[in-house]
């Protein structure tokens, strides 16, 4: 009997895919378990003690400004065209409603060495001047920190615009066609219901544009802004201090943490009648003279500067240097980008896949926390999970190496840092939650009866698995892996940290030359990236569209 209850207790709670489950949520979690560990038990070097006296100040102050200026620019930008599409009626505000997705697809670090050879001293900006003007030398010094918060804002404001667009145009209209019966002003109705409904909404897609500001290490390096993360690449790097890039590490996560628990208890205290969301939606005014222009301006201007400049100059570089760049080599650094990104995207799709199907099994908070717990490193900034990783993956080599010099047998070499399994092992950590997030959406739509019924025809969980539940959500898991793909190919800090010597993908390879100032010759690697970084911006569309 006991040995009956045992088995149930098991079947109940534990089973093939359970245990699964946790092993690979344990095994995903052991960054941030090897970070929390080494801040508070290792003992301060020397590099951290230098470090702490002399530039921890312009870290936290840098970080900070970026954080706000970026984070207001972006809700400016991304706020008012969200407002302008969904309720006014301007010339392609169908394009719009897409176009302004785009910058999306320009990594920060791209846009960044883009505009700094626009506004070069012999950059197409000079030359204008030159040719309208006749003025031989107006220099527009952007290299600041300044000029990197405008350009991230620009590449990043369509976190908050897909966002606030979503919320407006899921807002009732009769809210707001009471507040003109009541005489208030569009602007008026804006600020007092459209605004205080979408606020929460607006909030998380802030986030996601803070959390993008703290990874960046490739646009603030190349402008010579000291923030965390290119701390964290100084004390690794040039200092030999795991110490102190641990230390900063800590301090960039305490960051994240304090921010991340600022947004969840703004959107927990704010609650929004459900009749707010349903009814008619608004009928889009008409606008004229200077109103039109301001609304149009609100839509083009980010477009213009966030992505058609940046992408017809790499475009104009590209093609001036093509015959050069595409070389035996070239298509050898491709070959490394797609691979690595095509083997961790199937990596993260499995194991969502897994993690997941656990959860509709047991049906138990205990797995329900767990896939909430597995795509934390999502919200961890890339040269944080390098760090996370390199150093018990070193540890570990190094064991090995002393076990193989103690039985006087030759050396094996670095077996797991310093190689493409460290690279695609934080890859997986970093970006599990964009292929856990479409799939578990489809799992939700799947009715928890199917298993039942094949459970009740002597069908076991993997057969369940892959005979109904798979086809159903096979368009998700597509969606997740094209989405996980993408962002590996622009990943630019964890890459560098991780990667094996003389290993380039684009990303690193655009970095590279545009940092040794061979910015024309970065553009192809970088164009690609932004060519191939449009396909997720056309699935989000679509999301959208089917919502609507």
């Amino acid at each position: 009997m006991g040995k009956e209850r045992l088995q149930n207790y098991i079947g109940k709670y534990l089973s093939g895919w359970g245990l699964t489950a946790i092993l690979l949520v344990v095994i995903i979690g052991l960054p941030v378990y090897t970070l929390v560990y080494e801040f508070f038990a290792s003992p301060p070097d020397d590099a951290w003690l230098h470090i702490r006296d002399t530039v921890l100040t312009d870290y936290i102050l840098n970080s900070l400004g970026l954080v706000i200026t970026t984070g207001l620019l972006s809700l400016v930008l991304g706020v008012s065209s969200a407002w302008v599409v969904s309720v006014c009626e301007i010339p392609f505000r169908k394009y719009f409603e897409w176009l302004l997705i785009l910058p999306l697809a320009i990594p920060t670090y791209i846009a960044a060495y883009t505009y700094a050879g626009i506004f070069d001293y012999t950059g197409p900006v000079q030359y204008l001047f030159e040719r309208l003007f006749g003025v031989e030398f107006m220099y527009f010094d952007i290299m600041n920190f300044w000029g990197v918060s405008v350009i991230i804002a620009l590449v990043l404001y369509p976190y908050v615009y897909v966002v606030a667009r979503s919320s407006f145009m899921n807002q009732s209209a009769s809210l707001l066609e009471a507040a003109r019966v009541l005489g208030s002003s569009s602007s008026r109705a804006f600020f007092r219901i459209a605004l205080p409904i979408g606020r929460p909404a607006i909030i998380a897609g802030l986030s996601l544009v803070l959390m993008e500001v703290l990874n960046d290490y490739g646009a603030v390096k190349y402008f010579g802004v000291n923030t965390f993360t290119t701390g964290i690449f100084r004390a690794w790097f040039s200092l030999g201090s795991a110490g102190a890039a641990i230390n900063l590490s800590g301090l960039l996560m305490i960051f994240i943490v304090i921010l991340l628990t600022a947004e969840r208890l703004q959107r927990g205290k704010k609650r929004i009648d459900e009749g707010a969301r349903t009814g008619r939606r608004i009928k889009r005014y008409k606008l004229s003279g200077w109103k039109l222009f301001a609304a149009f301006s609100a839509c083009f201007v980010p477009l213009l500067f966030g992505f058609i400049i940046p992408v017809i100059q790499l475009l104009f570089w590209s093609l001036s240097t093509i015959r050069d760049v595409f070389t035996t080599d070239f298509f050898v650094l491709m070959l490394n980008s797609f691979g690595l990104a095509l083997m961790a995207a199937f990596l993260a799709v499995l194991f969502a896949l897994i993690i997941l199907y656990a959860v509709r099994i047991h049906r138990m908070k205990f797995y329900s926390l767990l896939a909430k717990v597995a795509p934390l490193g999502y919200s961890i900034p890339g040269a944080v999970i390098a760090i996370g990783i390199m150093i018990p993956l070193l540890t570990f080599d190094k064991q090995i190496i002393d076990f193989f010099e103690s039985a006087g047998r030759e050396t094996p070499g670095l077996i797991l840092s310093g190689t493409l399994f460290a690279v695609t092992f934080a890859y997986v950590v970093r970006f599990l939650m964009v292929a856990i997030s479409p799939i578990d959406a489809a799992f939700k739509k799947v009715g928890i009866e199917l298993d039942d019924a094949a459970k009740s025809l002597g069908a076991n969980s993997s057969k369940t698995l892959w005979k109904i539940n798979f086809p159903l959500v096979k368009s998700a898991a597509l969606s997740g892996f094209i989405l996980v793909f993408v962002d590996i190919l622009k990943e630019l800090p964890l890459t560098l940290i991780l990667k094996p010597f003389n290993f380039h993908t684009l990303s690193t390879k655009a970095y590279q030359l545009a940092s040794d100032e061979m910015v024309v010759e970065s553009a192809t690697p970088a164009l690609i990236i932004v060519l191939i970084g449009i396909i997720p911006i056309i699935i989000l569309n679509r999301l959208m569209s089917n919502n609507a």
